[in-house]
């Protein structure tokens, strides 16, 4: 499915980098589930940063099964619980992403909890499926 928009400069409104305000499409779209920093068999990743790490390898490896890539989410939802560790986020997003991801929309929500309570971070995504 073609991407036919990234809005990234809005007269008046912030721009910030790495998102666009809004991402225009056709054709059929992928919401995924929120992935949290959980292995195969079940367990939580240790810390933070290893936790947004394999939330972010769950999510590429749900995208890659779609037959989709990183340059195809026009939304992603992050949930953390200590909003003070978003710029630590940013960088590991960085990092796993890099180059191949696109401008997307984006929500960041500071959340007080998760379902598992040693889970920290939560990220989903919808995605713009290639044709």
């Amino acid at each position: 499915m073609p991407i036919t928009d990234r809005l990234t400069e809005v007269p008046e409104v912030k721009a910030t980098p790495g998102l666009a305000h809004a991402v225009t499409t056709t054709g059929r779209l992928a919401f995924v589930t929120g992935q949290i920093g959980v292995d195969a068999e079940g367990k939580a990743a240790e810390g933070f940063d290893a936790q947004v790490r394999l939330a972010l390898e769950n999510l590429g490896r749900v995208i890659t099964e779609l037959g989709a890539t990183w340059s195809d989410v026009v939304k992603f939802g992050w949930y953390l619980t200590d909003a003070s560790k978003l710029p630590r986020m940013r960088e590991i997003r960085a990092e796993v992403l890099g180059e191949r991801a696109r401008p997307a929309a984006a929500t960041l929500i500071e959340v007080s909890g998760f379902a598992y309570p040693s889970i920290v971070f939560e990220v989903d995504a919808v995605v713009a499926l290639p044709s």
